[in-house]
């Protein structure tokens, strides 16, 4: 049986989706917290900076976790990096403040690829296809090791990916399953048993994208199989 679904390549995304990934979002919906940035207003004085406790005299502040701050003291308690300048969010957890990537680093969730197997960090960049992910490098046509570029065209064929000539040919394998008396006379024809201008000139015409959907239903009508 082969049960396929046809995608285009995207960019790579980060990895907190809902899939094979156990997620992070409800995680941080209580712990992150969004940079606000504020102008100092002459009329309400001077706010005391939360991370040094001097009086903030610049005229530009942030506002984080409803405290002031000095755009130089509001950094990430691991990689020491503004929070201003990489993002607008940042998180918090075990008395620390964090930037997104070192969160995921020291308490997201990892996964592992589907193709290598091996563990994807939960901070790196991977690429979906639907409930599979992917290391970037790992993402590539798993029959002939093709590396799709943005736009290709690619399917999900019996948990696998594949291009689309890789695709093609094996569904006119599949096709030929159930065409016994096709595939007995190509394989005659390969052993040299019969001449290859025999061989009836219909059952090897062309299969266009209207002929694949129709295979497509046939072989799961005969199976019975749950479309994907």
């Amino acid at each position: 049986m082969i049960t396929t679904n046809e995608s285009r390549l995207s960019t790579p995304t980060q990895q907190t989706g809902r899939n094979s990934l156990q997620p992070l979002e409800g995680e941080l919906s209580s712990q992150d917290d969004r940079l606000l940035g504020h102008k100092m207003d002459s009329k309400t004085g001077t706010q005391e900076c939360a991370g040094c406790c001097k009086p903030i005299s610049e005229r530009y502040m942030l506002k984080a976790l409803d405290l002031y701050w000095h755009e130089d003291c509001l950094k990430c308690g691991c990689c020491d990096c503004r929070l201003g300048e990489v993002g607008s969010t940042l998180y918090t957890k075990a008395n620390l403040i964090l930037c997104r990537r070192d969160y995921l680093r020291l308490f997201g969730s990892t996964g592992y690829c589907s193709a290598c197997s091996k563990v994807i960090p939960a901070f790196e960049m991977v690429m979906r296809a639907r409930t599979n992910v992917y290391h970037l490098e790992c993402f590539a046509c798993q029959q002939c090791n093709h590396r799709f570029c943005v736009g290709d065209r690619f399917y999900l064929c019996d948990n696998k990916i594949l291009c689309e000539y890789d695709y093609e040919e094996r569904l006119v394998f599949a096709n030929m399953a159930y065409n016994p008396n096709q595939l007995a006379q190509l394989k005659r024809q390969a052993n040299g048993q019969i001449p290859s201008p025999s061989l009836p000139q219909a059952p090897v015409r062309s299969i266009g994208s209207g002929d694949l959907n129709n295979n497509m239903q046939q072989q799961q009508s005969a199976l019975k199989a749950p479309s994907s």
